[in-house]
């Protein structure tokens, strides 16, 4: 009687699991079409998801609409100001000509030997506080000019830009997606920052020389994948700016980092931390104190009211990327209150326990995301939730499931990607020169990134 009775406990807890993963099928499918049917915000594709799931999953709609306003707010309570704080910083940098001053002396301190993967290093350092489209286009002139100087077609500094500032804007913080990968799978944000700059960069400067090699053995027709046309054009004022000096302006963006990193390291050895240092190395307060730097560094080139529009410019353009990312915490709520997270744990441990197979899903998962959204943020704030409770299960640091989700995010943007356009069109690219430089550059980097973190997770499992 008691094996019937746990036969008939077993069946119904496996329709309950099925129900659950069907439920998440369709609540996918749902975003999907609100998406790219409807051509509604991410946002209210990810709430309507998420409402959809909770229902029809038996949490009633009270308690969705709870949980999806809690997810919401735990997540923002991480991010919101860090990423604000960011935003501010990279706007400040950009406005005053030091994100200029930095590009051009750093091209000028390298020999021309060099000059593709400094242009490339340099993309990843900008890319670091200032949003993909503002860094491409703050170096798109300084592409051209580096072309004709060392006698390379344009799509060799092209490409070491897009693959830098793609490497950066999604592996390293404080750019959204992986400051949120710290919040989402419960680890601490210097070893973040530490794994995704160290990380992000080899990646990056590997992918340059695989690019480069293809160009070199004539993957690029000059004929097919590109207009002929130098569309960007660059306006010089004639008012003299005070802009800031290469030194002044690294400060904003180092300042913050160092900061972080300083309190994971002390914290790593020892007992006790100081309290002055956990309250400077705290991801807020690091990033006011370089949001603070950059206002006081920017007033070399900009009064008190151009700083001021420059950083309400800058909380325009962060907002709906605050909004995306806590809609996807929202879903990700959602996710854990129905126990799908455990479940997908489950699962994934049963197919194999190894964790390599663990962040092979998660990069296929985020890549499917990447191809049929064209949004990064989506698709990593997605299936980052979706797997949180996967690192756990297998055995391993949660920092590399963060990294294979945001490498999955990636590894496939295309023709419904903003990024793709800035690129293509900034650089008078056909749309196939588009697709084998933004697509092929950032893939490689994704393959790679991927590929260091299934190493890093053998070599450092917990």
């Amino acid at each position: 009687m008691w094996w019937s009775a746990w036969n008939e406990t077993a069946e119904k807890e496996g329709l309950v699991n099925i129900m659950v993963f069907v439920s998440l099928a369709v609540s996918i499918v749902i975003i999907l079409f609100v998406i790219l049917k409807l051509k509604l915000n991410p946002a209210i594709a990810l709430v309507l998801g998420s409402i959809f799931m909770g229902i029809t999953t038996g949490l009633g709609a009270a308690e969705t609409i709870d949980t999806i306003s809690s997810g919401f707010g735990n997540l923002m309570t991480g991010i919101a100001l860090p990423v604000g704080f960011g935003v501010i910083l990279g706007q400040l940098l950009s406005d005053s000509g030091g994100a200029k001053v930095i590009a051009t002396t750093m091209i000028q301190k390298t020999s021309e030997k060099y000059a593709l993967y400094a242009l490339g290093i340099t993309a990843f350092l900008l890319s670091v506080p200032v949003f993909y489209d503002v860094t491409f286009v703050i170096l798109i002139p300084l592409a051209i000019a580096v072309s004709r100087q060392i006698h390379k077609p344009l799509p060799y500094t092209v490409g070491a830009m897009i693959i830098g500032a793609g490497a950066a804007h999604t592996l390293a913080p404080p750019t959204p997606n992986p400051l949120a990968a710290a919040e989402i799978l419960h680890f601490d944000l210097g070893v973040m920052v530490i794994v995704g700059i160290v990380l992000g960069l080899i990646s990056a400067i590997i992918a340059m020389k695989i690019f480069f090699t293809l160009l070199d053995k004539g993957f690029w027709n000059k004929e097919k994948d590109e207009t002929g046309v130098e569309v960007y054009e660059e306006h010089i004022s004639n008012e003299k700016r005070n802009e800031p000096t290469f030194i002044m302006s690294l400060i904003p963006i180092l300042l913050p980092v160092v900061l972080i990193l300083v309190g994971t390291i002390m914290g790593a050895v020892m007992k006790q931390v100081p309290a002055a240092v956990t309250f400077l190395s705290n991801k807020t307060v690091a990033l006011l104190l370089g949001a603070l730097s950059a206002y006081v560094i920017s007033a070399r080139a900009m009064d008190k009211e151009e700083r001021d529009q420059s950083a309400t410019e800058a909380l325009k353009s962060c907002g709906i990327v605050l909004l995306i990312t806590g809609a996807g915490g929202s879903f990700g709520a959602i996710i854990s209150a129905t126990g799908m997270a455990d479940m997908l744990a489950d699962l994934i441990q049963n197919i194999s326990a190894s964790p390599v197979v663990a962040l092979l899903i998660a990069f296929v998962i985020a890549a499917l995301f990447r191809v049929a959204l064209g949004s990064g943020t989506v698709a990593s704030i997605t299936t980052m939730t979706i797997m949180a409770s996967v690192p756990a299960a297998v055995g391993m640091h949660p920092v590399w499931m963060a990294i294979a989700c945001l490498s999955g995010s990636l590894s496939c943007g295309h023709v419904n990607d903003s990024g793709f356009w800035v690129s293509t069109n900034l650089s008078g690219f056909t749309i196939t020169g588009g697709l084998k430089s933004y697509t092929l550059g950032n893939a490689i980097t994704a393959v790679l990134a991927m590929l260091f973190a299934i190493i890093g997770c053998l070599v450092i499992p917990i």
